[in-house]
């Protein structure tokens, strides 16, 4: 798994461990019940799903050990997820939020970059703050991805996306020697941070007058909503997305549905 996934499911059975009242050789089903449920009110169900699987995997590993013979997590019932609709901007908001950052500077050029790449390519945030200089084509116009699993990916890279890079490019600070392939770096030469992209996206939409809740992942949300309503075949996103699985992509048509119906019943005279 990747660091970001081990950090999480480590994190998720901390939390369990501190707030169980019993050893995890003598921890029961009512255990982890009770901890799902301390925790209804202030996590989603998605995330409670996510705590619960961390602790199947914790107590699957205790049974390897030959520390259980048992997981108590077997006879807890998940949670029942709704079909999740993500946030997605309009192509206006798009445009909004890109024309924010100050290009006279040179952060500002950075900060369009960031911007026209998560959307232009539909990166994931960790994706675009790996992102190395050797990796982008930009003569070529397109970009090679190492996403999860450190699977590979070809995505092609749009007009505005090639100006903005190049723009970044030709006003790039030195960087520290060690991370001179990496093509955002911070005002100390180091590679930028998944937060420092996550706090600048939100600094623009509040700019830009958006009042969204929205993340870096909103751009890629929004790159998917918008090829498939016009018309790109649901495989091609898969592949510039970088899914494992088709059925991951097609949300992307239910938020497509899901726009088309309120825009009907907005119009309908008995809507």
């Amino acid at each position: 798994m990747s660091p970001n996934t081990v950090a999480s499911y480590c994190s998720d059975v901390r939390f369990f461990l501190d707030t169980c009242p019993n050893s995890p050789a003598e921890a029961g089903p009512d255990d982890v019940a009770r901890y799902l449920s301390g925790q209804s009110e202030n996590l989603s169900k998605r995330s409670q799903a996510r705590r619960l699987s961390a602790i199947r995997s914790f107590f699957d590993w205790l049974i390897l050990e030959g520390e259980r013979k048992d997981n108590p997590c077997d006879v807890v019932d998940a949670p029942k997820l709704g079909r999740y609709l993500p946030s997605v901007l309009s192509v206006e908001e798009v445009d909004a939020i890109m024309q924010m950052p100050d290009t006279r500077k040179t952060k500002g050029l950075r900060d369009r970059a960031i911007l026209e790449i998560l959307y232009g390519c539909g990166l994931r945030v960790s994706e675009l703050c790996e992102l190395k200089i050797s990796e982008v084509y930009a003569e070529e116009g397109f970009v090679r991805v190492i996403g999860k699993g450190d699977k590979e990916r070809l995505v092609p890279m749009g007009g505005a996306a090639v100006e903005a890079y190049q723009a970044w490019l030709a006003e790039r600070p030195e960087p520290v020697a060690e991370y001179d392939d990496y093509v955002f770096i911070n005002r100390f030469g180091k590679p930028l941070s998944r937060v420092s992209v996550f706090n600048m996206v939100k600094d623009m939409a509040v700019q830009a007058g958006v009042t969204k809740e929205i993340s870096p992942h909103t751009f890629r949300h929004s790159f998917a909503t918008h090829m498939i309503e016009n018309g790109a075949d649901l495989r091609v996103v898969q592949e510039m997305l970088g899914h494992e699985s088709i059925l991951t992509t097609e949300i992307y048509t239910h938020v497509d549905t899901a726009s088309w119906q309120k825009e009907i019943l907005a119009h309908h005279p008995r809507g």
